[in-house]
């Protein structure tokens, strides 16, 4: 069977998910029901939907659940967050139910610059480009001014130019490096439009300045685009509270707690192993949160996991210390938002996360965001140094296991209360299961062999 296709894109959804099927499927007919059972009821809803993405068949739908009891610099929210990795919601609500009674969490955003770059190989000389870039620095701001019009009278724009000399790096590579301000805007396309205009005006400038002519060759634009590096674009959150108030852990009294869980922090710090898995257990917070509110969490991963490793080796992204009977955790995190434009208008849930969260400026839902990552880190360490990950992870993880087996609504009940004081296994959970339908079955056989012999 052929399995390619040319056109593909200009078939109707219809059709392309006709193909899809037939070519790819054992039972078409199901799948195509099946697959057109996720589409929008609302046509208008659906359309929005088809319009985010190219060669749309279906939705892919996650769920979309809530963490109340969140106290941020003093005003309380429900974060919403959509995940699907069992005990992330219910991790950052048990840690933001335990902060909300020791002052809450504090943040503060500390910087908003956003990153944008000219890369360009030119031979030419690099002092008489120096020589002129005040004058080439103005020229720019004029030829991209009918872009950045609209965006300065919100309050920001183009902060700054420079330009830096890599050519120690790669013959002939220099790169003007541009630092936006985009307000409550993630800015992307704004950047880039702005960027890839400089890159003509560059071109045109050291092709018609007359301190250029002569013998300086032609300069070259190799790319124009932002960066998802933002290590300007800071925010800090935390949480800290007298030791003593930290109460009692399983066998760990306050100082003890304290004590251990900055040395679970301090190992994320050394060790790249355990950072990974550490900064993994933060982002569980931060893309829940970014997903729920229409952000881009791929470029919000990117920019903290090369934050992370900043100093050449990869590092635990949150911080602790034990100092002077106080406790202090806290998370520095380079994220770049947006809260109007794109997603976060045109998703009708994104829409409604915003309004959950009392539809905030972008350097607000910074402030959010990290704290859902720093509350995320504090339930996950709390659970790795007490308890361990598993005791937790796998009661909310059971009702998987018993949606796996086909269990009925009563065999759920059961077995829940089974395994309330248990170690949870997918083996054990279908051992039990298996033996209570083996019990009911030789119930069912005896009490029928009773009626056959009366």
């Amino acid at each position: 069977m052929n399995k390619s296709i040319s056109g593909f894109s200009k078939l109707s959804k219809r059709k392309k998910l006709r193909w899809i099927v037939e070519n790819f499927f054992k039972d078409p007919e199901n799948v195509m029901r099946e697959l057109m059972s996720h589409w929008h009821q609302n046509e208008e809803q659906q359309r929005v939907l088809d319009g985010f993405s190219e060669n749309t068949i279906s939705n892919y739908v996650l769920p979309f659940g809530v963490a109340p009891n969140f106290v941020i610099n003093d005003k309380t929210y429900v974060l919403p967050m959509v995940i699907e990795e069992s005990s992330v919601v219910a991790a950052a609500s048990s840690a933001a139910k335990f902060w909300m009674d020791r002052g809450g969490f504090k943040a503060k955003v500390i910087a908003t610059k956003k990153v944008g770059q000219v890369h360009f190989s030119w031979s030419g000389n690099v002092d008489k480009l120096n020589s002129v870039f005040e004058e080439l620095d103005a020229q720019l701001r004029i030829d991209v001014s009918h872009i950045t019009a609209n965006m300065e009278n919100r309050g920001g724009g183009i902060l700054d130019i420079s330009l830096l000399d890599m050519t120690h790096l790669e013959d002939d590579y220099f790169q003007l490096k541009v630092n936006f301000e985009t307000c409550d805007s993630m800015g992307a396309n704004f950047i880039n439009s702005v960027l890839e205009e400089f890159g003509r005006s560059l071109k045109t400038f050291a092709a018609t300045h007359e301190i250029f002519k002569g013998k300086e060759k032609e300069l070259t634009i190799i790319m124009a685009i932002l960066s998802n590096y933002t290590p300007e674009c800071l925010v800090r959150a935390w949480v800290e509270c007298p030791i003593k108030d930290l109460g009692k852990h399983g066998d760990l009294n306050a100082s003890s707690f304290a004590e251990k869980f900055c040395k679970a922090i301090r190992i994320a710090h050394i060790d790249p192993h355990r950072a990974t898995t550490h900064n993994k257990g933060i982002f569980n917070g931060i893309d829940a949160v970014v997903l729920a509110t229409g952000n881009d969490f791929r470029a919000v991963e990117s920019c903290g996991h090369t934050y992370a490793a900043r100093d050449g080796q990869y590092r635990s992204l949150s911080y602790c210390s034990v100092e002077n009977g106080v406790f202090k955790f806290w998370l520095d995190l380079p994220i770049a938002l947006g809260t109007v434009g794109g997603l976060t208008k045109l998703h009708p849930i994104a829409r409604r996360s915003l309004e959950l969260l009392g539809n905030p400026s972008a350097s607000q839902l910074m402030e959010i965001i990290a704290v859902a990552g720093l509350a995320q880190n504090f339930g996950a360490v709390k659970s790795l140094i007490t308890t361990g990950i598993q005791k937790g992870h796998m009661k909310m993880h059971l009702l998987n296991i018993l949606n796996h087996l086909g269990a009925t609504e009563k065999e759920v009940t059961e077995t829940v209360n089974y395994f309330k004081d248990k170690v949870i296994s997918f083996s054990a959970v279908r051992d039990f299961l298996n033996l209570n339908r083996g019990d009911k079955k030789k119930d069912n056989s005896l009490l029928t062999d009773q009626k056959a012999s009366s």
